[in-house]
C-alpha cells in the first residue's frame, strides 16, 4: 500500500531545497508515495514547491521578529491558529509519517502530529539545533543530523547522522567548466569569485562586493554574483554597463552547477545547506555567516569547517574592510586553496536525501 508523507517547513532555500530532494528520493524509492507540502503563507516554498511538481498547503504563521518586538503581538494568535489547520490538514490528509526540515510551518505541523499520535522525523539541518526542533525533539521517532556532536541538543538515541541533502543537479559539475564559462560570457583567461547569498540574497556580501569592483578588475578576476532578487535593480542601477565584461549579475542561477563549476574561489553564506552542497563541490571558500539568524547557528556552521580547515571565515562585520582581499588572495595562493579544497571533499556526503528517505519510509512501516 502506497505510504502517505507530509513534508513540513521552509522560508528559506536552506529549508525548502532539502525538503524537496527529500521528497524526489522518496519517489525514486517509492514511486507510489503520496506527498503532501505545508509551509507559510507568503514564503518561497509556496512557489518553489508547486514548480517542483509537489502540492503545498499554507499555514498563516510567521516567525519571531526580533527588531520590532510589537510586530509579535499577533503571534499567539497566528500560531494557535496554524495549530488548528495543521491538525485538519492531517485529519484530512491521514499521514503514515511527518517530516520537519524546520521554518515556520514545521513547529505548528509537528506539535499537531505530536498530539494526534503520527509519527515524525526532524530534519535539523544547523550544527546549533533551533529552539522549535529542541522542544519537538523529544517526541520525535528519528532526528536526522548533518553535524557532530548534537547529542548535545537531542536524545542520542534518536540521532541518525546522514549529512544534509543537496541539489544533486546543482552540484553536478564535473568537465562542465567549459560549457560555464561559454554559458555565463566568461574568460578562460581570468579567475573567477563565484558571490552567492543564498536564495533571497546577502546585504553585507552585496555591497562589499559592489564596493570591491575596482580592485577586483585591477587584479584580472572575473565575478559571478547572485544577489538575490530584493537587491538586483537597485544593484544593477549602481553598477551600470562598466563592468559588463567582468562581471555576470543575476538575482538567481537556475544551473547553480555551471556557476559552481565557473568558480575558482566561492564567497558565501554559512547556511547548512549551502555548506552542504559546497563540501560536494570543492572549491575553496569563504565563508561570512549571516548575524542575522537565530542562536547564530551559521558562524557555529562555519567553525564546523574552519576548524578541519576546510573553509576561511570573514565575520559580517569585517567583510567590507576585508572580505574581497581575502579572496583575491586565496585566489593567488594555489597551497592553501588546494588544502582547502582537499579538506572539503573529504566532508562531502551525497546520499543524505536517500538515506532520509528510507528512513521515513522505515517508521511510515514500509521499511
Amino acid at each position: 500500500m502506497a505510504k502517505r508523507v507530509i513534508i513540513s517547513g521552509g522560508g528559506t532555500g536552506g529549508h525548502i531545497f532539502p525538503a524537496i530532494a527529500i521528497a524526489n528520493a522518496l519517489k525514486r524509492i517509492a514511486p507510489d508515495t503520496v506527498l503532501l507540502f505545508v509551509g507559510a503563507n507568503g514564503k518561497m516554498e509556496m512557489e518553489k514547491v508547486p514548480a517542483a511538481g509537489y502540492e503545498i498547503m499554507g499555514l498563516d504563521i510567521q516567525g519571531i521578529n526580533r527588531t520590532s518586538l510589537w510586530k509579535n503581538l499577533t503571534l499567539p494568535f497566528k500560531v494557535y491558529k496554524s495549530i488548528r489547520k495543521a491538525r485538519q490538514i492531517i485529519r484530512d490528509f491521514q499521514p503514515d509519517v511527518a517530516v520537519g526540515v524546520g521554518g515556520y510551518a514545521s513547529g505548528p505541523l509537528l506539535h499537531a502530529a505530536s498530539r494526534m499520535g503520527v509519527r515524525y522525523l526532524i530534519q535539523e539541518q544547523n550544527s546549533y539545533a533551533g529552539i522549535t526542533n529542541k522542544r519537538l525533539a523529544h517526541k520525535a521517532d528519528r532526528i536526522c543530523v548533518a553535524f557532530e556532536g548534537m547529542e548535545r541538543f537531542f536524545p542520542k538515541g534518536k540521532i541518525l547522522f546522514t549529512g544534509n541533502p543537496i541539489r544533486r543537479d546543482a552540484v553536478d559539475i564535473l568537465h562542465k567548466r567549459p560549457e560555464a564559462l561559454r554559458s555565463l560570457g566568461l574568460s578562460a583567461q581570468k579567475k573567477t569569485i563565484l558571490l552567492t547569498g543564498g536564495s533571497l540574497g546577502a546585504r553585507t556580501l552585496n555591497e562589499s562586493m559592489r564596493d570591491g569592483l575596482d580592485r577586483l578588475a585591477t587584479a584580472n578576476v572575473q565575478v559571478v554574483w547572485q544577489c538575490g532578487a530584493f537587491y538586483y535593480d537597485a544593484l544593477r542601477s549602481a553598477i551600470g554597463t562598466k563592468y559588463d565584461d567582468n562581471v555576470k549579475l543575476a538575482p538567481f542561477f537556475q544551473r547553480m552547477d555551471l556557476a559552481y563549476a565557473a568558480a575558482d574561489v566561492i564567497i558565501a553564506r554559512a547556511g547548512a545547506g549551502t555548506i552542504a552542497e559546497l563540501c560536494v563541490v570543492a572549491k575553496p571558500t569563504v565563508l561570512v555567516p549571516s548575524p542575522n539568524v537565530a542562536e547564530d547557528h551559521q558562524t557555529k556552521n562555519a567553525k564546523a569547517l574552519v576548524n578541519k580547515e576546510a573553509a576561511l571565515i570573514v565575520p559580517d562585520s569585517e567583510a567590507p574592510q576585508r572580505l574581497i582581499d581575502t579572496a583575491v588572495a586565496l585566489l593567488d595562493d594555489e597551497q592553501q586553496a588546494e588544502a582547502l579544497s582537499r579538506n572539503l571533499r573529504k566532508l562531502a556526503i551525497l546520499d543524505a536525501d536517500e538515506v532520509i528517505a528510507e528512513e521515513v519510509l522505515r517508521l511510515a512501516g514500509n521499511r
